[in-house]
């Protein structure tokens, strides 16, 4: 893995934390989000800008989802909790991804910076769950 995507930003919200890599996707990484939502529930979104909002899910470390669209209309399969966020958070994949996952930020800083740390992350296999 490229050294730069060891890097990670990590911010306090109500509900939990946010993880950022303003250069990077490694916070959606499937190591990194089934690890991340051990006991609990996460949404991973990459601001590609290639193709757009990509996003993952893991719950209790598994995970659940991948190559979604936030902010977008809702999938034929959705839940009815994803439906309503759909139209909630209709072209808004950050706040899409922040209410899927249960937190609820007070400001921006959470997810423009800057974190309230920066951490390594350990080397090792991040693709693979």
């Amino acid at each position: 893995m490229d050294e730069s995507l060891q890097i990670i930003g990590v911010t306090t919200v109500p509900g939990g934390c946010v993880v950022t890599q303003p250069w990077g996707y490694a916070p959606q990484m499937p190591g990194v989000l089934t690890r991340l939502a051990a006991d609990t529930i996460c949404y991973g979104l990459y601001a590609n800008p290639k193709s757009g909002s990509q996003g993952s899910i893991a719950r209790q470390g598994i995970a659940e989802g991948r190559d979604l669209h936030p902010g977008v209309a809702p999938r034929e399969n959705s839940t009815s909790e994803e439906v309503v966020a759909s139209y909630l958070y209709r072209h808004s994949a950050v706040a899409y991804s922040c209410a899927f996952a249960g937190l609820r930020l007070t400001d921006r800083r959470a997810v423009v910076g800057p974190p309230d740390a920066w951490v390594e992350l350990p080397r090792r296999d991040y693709w693979s769950h």
